[in-house]
């Protein structure tokens, strides 16, 4: 989702649309593909540090987007723009990231 939403629309004006990869949205995009990375490390030995890159991964999701939009709140108000795609890509892509942190964090190995 991160990957996907760093390159489309992040926000719909009059005057056209903003595609995320001007601005942050390429941020977004770099740590989709760490998120991506991280899922391909084996869980059981590096357990901590896929945790950790996960959470990485879900500030610049979820900071980045909540910035932009607090952003355009501050600057013009409610009036002359409309979030896209990319954005709400972006968000559910940290939402899901930090919620795979707390499933891989509560996981224990098995005792052989």
């Amino acid at each position: 989702m991160m990957v996907l939403g760093g390159f489309l629309p992040w926000v719909y004006t009059y005057a056209g649309p903003v595609s995320g990869a001007v601005g942050a949205g390429l941020w977004v995009f770099y740590a989709g593909l760490l998120a991506l990375a991280g899922g391909m490390v084996p869980a059981v030995r590096l357990r901590g540090l896929v945790v950790a890159q996960s959470v990485v991964c879900a500030v610049v999701a979820l900071g980045l987007p909540l910035w932009q939009v607090v952003h355009l709140l501050r600057l013009v108000g409610l009036q002359g723009w409309m979030p896209g795609p990319g954005l709400v890509l972006s968000a559910f892509g940290g939402v899901l990231c930090l919620l795979a942190a707390r499933q891989l964090s509560q996981v224990r190995p098995v005792q052989a």
